[in-house]
């Protein structure tokens, strides 16, 4: 899902191990992006082209590769749970390899922004790669095949770390390499790449080939792509010249950064909390919603295995919409009214439109469009909260990485209250957070944090209001003066 970059700021003064800090003295460092001119000049059209669109050219094949990567990874979602099922693990072993991945996937996608910044992002998706390679093939050869529970929960939660190593690695980069006109844009491409290979070309995928190879040949299917992602990152992405390897003090200190910045700039934090909210609704439907539709209001398990397909593909859309769309109407009124208010809304809307319709399928389908709209929308915090911390981006990426952990844990527990609660009350909690948060996105507007269009017209507006306001204090001041004033008074005033 969205939600998960940004422009560019100055080289940290303080921040020891920094990359641009070790960078070489005769060149830019590695995560220097080019100026516009510079980025155009020598390269051919569809390069230039590129880079309009927010996608470095240093960086292209690295968008082809996360999705290649998010397709292996993606191809058990539909699947793995069943399949256990049927080799005889129980429900409650099953949930806890579940539940054991889940904190392994929150803690580590903390680490890999703090890690970008000290190792490198190329290192830390490779890391990640081969991570989730080996411990792949441990889960499926050593514990799933004899059955041995052991090894397939250490295997699976050791596996966990390769995911966001390489997925929120590479955010990392592309925040770090893309200029701050196009952000926007960019950080949309790489949720639509990511979204891709998740939520769509996985499932075909294994539509197609699950019942021709069986689940278990599936699983293995999906170390080819991973495989074939983290070669590409080896051989086709480079950093730029002057990279230097990060010393173990120097890597540490990046992994405290990545916690004091939020007590230091306390708007990440905030970001953060935007980021669990994000996608809180949708972890929480996961769990809850496909059971009421199918089993109260009586949609069948295809009609509704459509529609939250087809919400899945309107998400991976507005990944790229809501980047031009920020660039266009402001980051924060696209996060604020196209996430958090129709996000609200459409929560609600998978309650109530049954209440009154029944299972009508083709409005409940436009229903879950848009709400897979609303919750890409959020895609502009990933431009927006690095540029809260210009010289420490990699930390505030990390902060947004832990949201989107923290949000697999949130929306789960918010569906534990259904059993209490019933439907309704919990989806009125969800989308009463969702209003919380619209105004909260407020909060995080400062200068420089908007496209320069943007911020060009939003100086312009406050320059006439200032303007407006010391005329008409001028003007209460010779009100003020009185008929009695002396006449050389008035001038003065009126001067």
């Amino acid at each position: 899902m969205s939600p998960e970059g940004v422009p560019q700021g100055p080289a940290s003064p303080h921040v020891s191990g920094s990359p641009q800090e070790l960078a070489s003295p005769q060149g830019p460092g590695p995560f220097h992006h080019p100026d516009s001119a510079s980025s155009s000049a020598g390269g051919s059209a569809f390069a230039r082209l590129l880079d309009r669109q927010g996608i470095s050219r240093t960086l292209a094949w690295g968008f082809l590769a996360l999705m290649l990567f998010m397709v292996g990874d993606g191809i058990e979602l539909s699947f793995l749970s069943n399949h256990l099922t049927e080799l005889g693990f129980g429900g409650g072993r099953v949930a806890l390899l579940f539940t054991t991945y889940g904190i392994v996937v929150a803690v580590a996608a903390w680490l890999a922004g703090a890690l970008a910044e000290s190792w490198g992002p190329r290192r830390v998706m490779l890391a990640g790669g081969i991570i989730w390679i080996v411990f792949e093939v441990v889960f499926l050869l050593l514990g799933v095949m004899p059955g041995n529970y052991p090894v397939m929960i250490l295997a699976y939660s050791v596996r966990a770390v390769g995911y966001p190593f390489f997925a929120y690695g590479f955010l990392v980069w592309v925040t770090m390499e893309t200029p701050d006109r196009v952000m926007g844009k960019a950080v949309g491409w790489y949720w639509f790449f990511n979204a891709m290979g998740l939520g769509v070309i996985s499932g075909y995928f294994v539509a197609i080939v699950v019942e021709p190879w069986g689940a278990l040949g599936t699983l293995w299917s999906s170390l080819v792509f991973v495989a074939l992602a983290t070669l590409m990152v080896a051989v086709l992405i480079r950093s730029r010249p002057g990279a230097s390897r990060m010393s173990r003090e120097q890597t540490v200190r990046g992994l405290v950064t990545s916690v004091t910045i939020m007590a230091e700039r306390p708007k990440v934090a905030l970001g953060g909390l935007l980021r669990i909210i994000n996608t809180m609704s949708y972890y929480s439907f996961a769990v809850f919603l496909g059971v009421y539709m199918v089993g109260t209001v009586g949609f069948s398990q295809a009609q509704w295995s459509s529609i939250w397909g087809t919400m899945l593909f309107a998400n991976v859309l507005a990944n790229v919409i809501s980047g031009y769309a920020s660039d266009l109407c402001g980051r924060l009124n696209v996060i604020a009214w196209g996430g958090g208010f129709a996000t609200a809304i459409t929560v609600l809307g998978f309650y109530y439109v049954p209440q009154g319709l029944g299972a009508n399928y083709p409005v409940v389908l436009v229903l879950g469009i848009v709400y897979g709209l609303a919750l890409g929308m959020y895609v502009p915090l990933s431009a927006v909260v690095p540029l809260l911390a210009p010289q420490n981006k990699a930390a505030a990426v990390a902060v947004l990485n832990l949201g989107a952990g923290l949000s697999n844990f949130v929306g789960p527990a918010i569906a534990g209250l259904v059993p209490l609660m019933g439907v309704a009350p919990v989806v009125w909690v969800l989308a009463a957070i969702y209003l919380v948060g619209l105004f909260l996105t407020f909060l995080l507007r400062e200068p420089g944090i908007e496209a320069p269009r943007i911020e060009r017209k939003r100086t312009s507006a406050e320059g006439i209001t200032s303007s407006g306001r010391a005329h008409a204090a001028g003007a209460e001041a010779i009100a003020a003066a009185g008929a009695g004033a002396p006449a050389e008074a008035k001038s003065a005033l009126r001067q």
